[in-house]
């Protein structure tokens, strides 16, 4: 019988009639459900993944908006209800309501309008440099987990009610951190030195506005740095499935705290 093209499980570009493996990546034709771990690996150089994180930042602002809009930050600024209800982590929400998935969803809340754009537009400057040097994986890995460990610091310093990315901007900065002293040579420590220009205007910001949870920025940047070493970088250690697989894992419990607190915020 005559086969029909398919799209590879694996990279997705088309394999022909008559080909047995994919011309892009050697993947066969009739791979198992075990190559799509590889799904961080799709075309565009996993720039996909950035916009599916920004995608859901914006998506979550939007719905935060909708339940409990106009708090104190004003115009286009959710209520503290709302947040609370979505994800919003501190002692409030863990000690008082046991809500100990609030630490991932609050990476996807923000307090008002300014707030979202510019963790965005920092997410958008530093994810395609760690999406260079480390792969989508980790990057998704270190955003993922650096954001949990930076807003858990900031648990035991007893911040009480914080939410937003830029715990888990950090842990990207944090990474890089890292990677460019690790790294050495006049390329990693340019890595080193711009980012070091980052983590110098954090502590300015951090001193200048109040109501900044620098815990959590500081623990972001700690939990990069550490998931950086421990995961490793392209330049020493390639990809490997343990990798795609926790990515993959980060993914789906990312999809399913956010899903959980959209059902249990409408549901009220």
């Amino acid at each position: 019988m005559t086969q029909r093209a398919i799209l590879c499980p694996r990279c997705r570009q088309l394999i022909g009639s008559e080909e047995a493996v994919c011309s892009w990546c050697g993947t066969s034709r009739s791979a198992s459900w075990w190559h799509l771990i590889n799904w961080t690996q799709s075309g565009g150089g996993g720039d996909w993944l950035v916009k599916a994180i920004i995608t859901l930042n914006v998506l979550y602002f939007a719905l935060s908006m909708t339940i409990g809009g106009n708090g104190r930050g004003g115009f286009l600024s959710p209520g503290q209800t709302g947040l609370l209800l979505l994800g919003a982590t501190g002692t409030i929400p863990i000690d008082y309501y046991g809500r100990f998935w609030s630490l991932l969803a609050a990476n996807y809340l923000h307090s008002g309008i300014l707030h979202i754009i510019f963790n965005l537009m920092a997410l958008r400057q530093l994810a395609p440099l760690v999406l260079s040097e480390y792969g989508p994986s980790r990057l998704l890995i270190i955003y993922t987990l650096g954001g949990v460990f930076g807003f858990v610091v900031s648990y035991l310093a007893g911040v009480q009610f914080t939410i937003g990315a830029s715990a888990a901007v950090c842990s990207l900065i944090g990474a890089l951190l890292y990677y460019g002293k690790s790294r050495g040579g006049a390329y990693g420590n340019t890595v080193y030195r711009e980012v070091g220009g980052w983590i110098f205007s954090l502590f300015l910001f951090g001193l200048v506005f109040p109501g900044i949870n620098n815990w959590g920025h500081g623990g972001g940047v700690v939990g990069g740095v550490v998931i950086g070493l421990l995961a490793g970088y392209s330049d020493n250690r390639p990809e490997s499935w343990i990798h795609k697989l926790l990515a993959l894992l980060c993914a789906v419990a990312t999809v399913g705290v956010l899903g959980w607190g959209a059902l249990g915020a409408l549901m009220r």
